[in-house]
């Protein structure tokens, strides 16, 4: 571990004074946090709320929130979710092989998951994008087409109706009301990356029909062997305002993603050459090719104070998938969300109450072949699952005074997961029809110390039924419990002249966690198959630390700081050990110069600490400290640019790891090699 690593116990004590010290200097802030009685700028949309409305909602939330404003990331490459999420407050988004793949999580959400998505609800506009299962894919969001992300963390997420333990994330589009006319976006780079976007929008003369519309594609061979991507999509949609207070609005979206899997390399391989594929992924051609069409409805209807929000969506995916077998899939899910927001008095306190209702419902055929170099061999199996949801969730928030805020919620949810097999391989039936009940309360109380200082805290349970991919994702099916847990969280938020901070700390025990790890797969060059069990005890517990300050000299320093202690409570086979896959410390940060005339350049870091990839603790990540250095221009009303140089000093680094449950030792192919050296630049001109 590097010395730096070592500072963590002091950094968490240097983090905690923030508040304090900022809250001295707030006499003449540049920016304050909106007070819960603040109304923001009026909303030309009533279905999609603009980002001054969205930061005052984030402002009444008693736990970890952030906002992050699309013109932030774009200063700089816009590919992966690690482009986007990387510098947001709480998420760890680490790039599997370059582009496109990216490993999500929140608080040790979908711990070892290194492939697709879970313990996250995944949202465009307000629209779940995962699967009826819980399960997701990030191919389908596009962020060129994106105004701005939300981030809830943890149980803050229950007013989209998310108890999961990562929370939610929802990238939200612009309207006619806030997209450019016209804007072209072309970004190129190292390893033969390329991306074009276009995107507009307008509204009607009579202010009654607004529209947005983005297209984009994107090509990369990768810095790996065997590592190549393309995709194409295109996003829209169109807003009706029937009155003055009902508006509906029509969402379609569209996605093609073809990877290449360039596979995992053991230490050895990775330091010789980290370029080079798993030969095994190569001989199997090892890809991935998702299709996804996608169309939603919401309508916003106003009472007075009161409103109604009706949406439904419905999404076609089709997923050819050969790896240590052939996985192809045709997935068609649909779902309803229903939510009831009310303004008024209760006990003579200012009362906001919600109360929604989101059935879900998801058919999946999985057709099962032995992979013979990419092509569909004999079947192995072949099924067909059916994923049912119904959740039903209530918060109400209750306003003591001009300081004090009392939060409640409460959410109901039943899931049941139904798998039909209609290939007995060896005579072995795998049907099987399960369900799960649980309810999740929280309770939080929020503090507004002065009108920019914010201090919160909240108790809160979560609950995740498995999806598929935890039932029947590795060679046979599993059948696993639900993965249960408690959290407790503390934190505060604020802004003053010099420094705007976002920090939260939680501790959260869980029952029943999804653990994954791998299996090797006899006689296939020894490729490894997911498997998923639960752990009897864990222990997820960390700090979360977004942090911006305004040096002198122009110099502005954002970071987004990750302390994690993740462990097995009391295991019968692990004891106390650390849970394998996630770095114990997470950094990134960039140091920019702006002189106010649209001009910023400066250098930028990444840096995470070793961590073992194994359940029993015998073989360890190194950690790794990266720099990059980026620059760029709004030259004038409309135009801007942009280069940025990545890991200048062409260092061999893991990025992500899979997970095992017992190395021994050994060194295993498991290791997933971050980018060399590499230089993009890009350039964007609006209308």
């Amino acid at each position: 571990m590097t010395p730096f690593f070592k500072l963590a116990p002091l950094t968490v004590a240097m983090i905690s004074v923030f508040p304090f010290a900022a809250t001295a200097q707030t006499a003449a802030p540049a920016t304050q946090l909106p007070e819960v009685k603040v109304t923001a700028k009026k909303d030309a949309s009533l279905t999609q709320p603009n980002i001054d409305t969205a930061k005052a909602e984030m402002a009444k939330v008693a736990g970890g929130t952030n906002i992050i404003d699309a013109e932030t990331f774009r200063e700089g490459r816009v590919s992966t979710f690690s482009d986007t999420l990387g510098m947001a407050t709480g998420v760890l988004a680490q790039s599997r092989f370059g582009a496109e793949e990216t490993r999500l999580s929140i608080r040790g959400s979908g711990l070892q998951r290194t492939f697709h998505l879970r313990g996250i609800k995944l949202m465009q506009d307000g629209v779940q994008i995962n699967q009826a299962d819980g399960g997701g894919d990030f191919q389908s969001i596009e962020p060129l087409a994106t105004r701005y992300i939300e981030v809830f963390r943890g149980a803050n997420a229950l007013r989209y109706g998310a108890s999961t333990l990562g929370g939610a994330v929802n990238f939200v589009s612009p309207t006619g009301h806030d997209a450019p006319k016209l804007e072209l976006r072309a970004e190129t780079g190292s390893y033969g990356y390329q991306r074009l976007g276009f995107a507009t929008g307008g509204v009607s003369d009579n202010g009654v029909v607004d529209y947005f519309l983005s297209g984009s594609t994107f090509d990369q061979n990768g810095f790996r062997d065997h590592a190549g991507q393309s995709a194409q999509r295109m996003n829209g949609n169109v807003g009706y305002r029937i009155s003055d207070d009902i508006e509906t609005r029509f969402y379609v979206g569209y996605a093609k993603s073809d990877s290449f899997l360039p596979g995992s390399l053991t230490m050895a391989q990775l330091r010789a050459n980290p370029r080079q594929a798993n030969p095994s992924t190569v001989s199997g051609n090892n890809k991935r090719d998702i299709e996804v069409f996608r169309v939603a409805n919401k309508t916003t209807i106003r009472l007075g104070d009161n409103r109604i929000e009706l949406g439904a969506w419905y999404a076609d995916k089709t997923l050819f998938h050969p790896i240590f077998q052939v996985l192809d899939q045709q997935n068609a899910d649909y779902g309803l969300d229903l939510r009831y927001i009310a303004n008024g008095k209760l006990f003579g306190y200012a009362n906001e109450f919600v109360l929604g209702f989101a059935p879900s419902r998801g058919t999946t055929r999985d057709d099962r072949f032995t992979n013979v170099g990419g092509q569909r061999g004999a079947r192995t199996n072949k099924l067909y699952q059916v994923a049912n949801n119904i959740e039903l969730y209530g918060e109400n928030r209750l306003r003591l005074n001009d300081q004090f805020t009392v939060i409640a919620g409460l959410q109901y949810t039943r899931a049941t997961r139904k798998n039909r097999d209609e290939f007995f391989a060896a005579g072995q039936d795998e049907s099987f029809n399960v369900s799960y009940t649980g309810t999740s309360p929280k309770i939080g109380v929020l503090y507004q110390a002065t009108p920019s200082v914010q201090w919160f805290a909240n108790l809160s349970r979560s609950y995740e039924p498995p999806s598929f991919g935890e039932l029947t994702g590795g060679l046979t099916p599993n059948i696993n419990r639900a993965q249960r847990g408690g959290t407790l969280e503390v934190g505060s938020r604020g802004q003053s002249r010099d420094v705007d901070w976002d920090v939260s700390v939680y501790h959260a025990r869980l029952r029943n966690e999804l653990l994954q790890s791998r299996v090797f797969v006899a006689g296939n060059s020894g490729a490894a198959a997911p498997q998923t069990t639960n752990a009897d005890s864990t222990i997820h517990s960390g700090v979360e630390l977004g942090l911006t300050a305004r040096l002198p000299g122009k110099f502005e320093w954002r970071n987004n700081l990750l302390i994690n202690h993740f462990r097995f409570d009391g295991d019968r086979q692990f004891g106390n050990n650390t849970l394998p896959g996630v770095p114990k410390v997470l950094l990134r940060g960039e140091l920019l110069h702006r002189d106010g005339a649209g001009f910023y350049a400066g250098p930028t870091i990444e840096a995470a600490g070793d961590y073992p990839i194994d359940m029993s603790n015998s073989v360890n990540a190194p950690g790794y400290t990266i720099f990059g250095f980026k620059l760029g221009h709004q030259v004038k009303r409309g135009m801007s640019w942009f280069v940025e140089a990545r890991n200048l000093a062409d260092k061999k680094y893991v990025s992500t790891t899979g997970v095992i449950r017992n190395l021994g030792g050994a060194d295993s192919a498991q290791f997933l090699p971050g980018d060399g050296r590499s230089v993009y630049a890009g350039i964007q001109w609006r209308q």
